[in-house]
């Protein structure tokens, strides 16, 4: 089971460059980005509504709801920012620098997200390796830019 997560993950990875691309050409081929954009949230949210009714589950108690913390509601509002930036911006900067900034803004802000136990993650330390590898990042994306 733990091999097929990471397989699944890492194909999810390679697929944020894929829909980075699909985004974009799909905003340029109907000249209107904020249609392309509807679009992509309607289809997932389509998969979504599939997903829900063929495993069973319905809507939480309202008291499940209510319980949530505020920051747990905008899942949402990342992901659009996501597709909003492929929309606009991705084919103007190329794949691989888009998709290599993306992926290094989240490894940074995942960091310190794990630094300060932020949005319920547990605690784990920024410590030495973790910074150099954010640093690598950094580097790496700089030689993507430049190459």
């Amino acid at each position: 089971m733990g091999f097929l997560l990471y397989v699944f993950v890492a194909v999810a990875g390679a697929l944020n460059a894929v829909q980075s691309g699909t985004n974009a050409q799909l905003a340029r081929s109907l000249e209107r980005p904020w249609l392309a954009g509807f679009v992509v949230c309607l289809s997932t949210t389509l998969i979504f509504a599939v997903g829900m009714l063929v495993s069973g589950q319905g809507l939480p108690a309202a008291g499940k709801a209510e319980s949530t913390p505020w920051w747990a509601w905008t899942g949402g509002l990342c992901g659009a920012v996501l597709v909003i930036a492929s929309l606009f911006f991705a084919q103007k900067m190329g794949s691989g620098f888009f998709t290599g900034l993306t992926i290094t803004a989240g490894v940074i802000a995942s960091i310190l997200m794990d630094h300060f136990g932020l949005v319920g993650f547990k605690q784990h330390s920024a410590g030495l390796w973790r910074i150099v590898g954010a640093a690598l990042m950094i580097g790496g994306l700089g030689l993507v830019a430049r190459f």
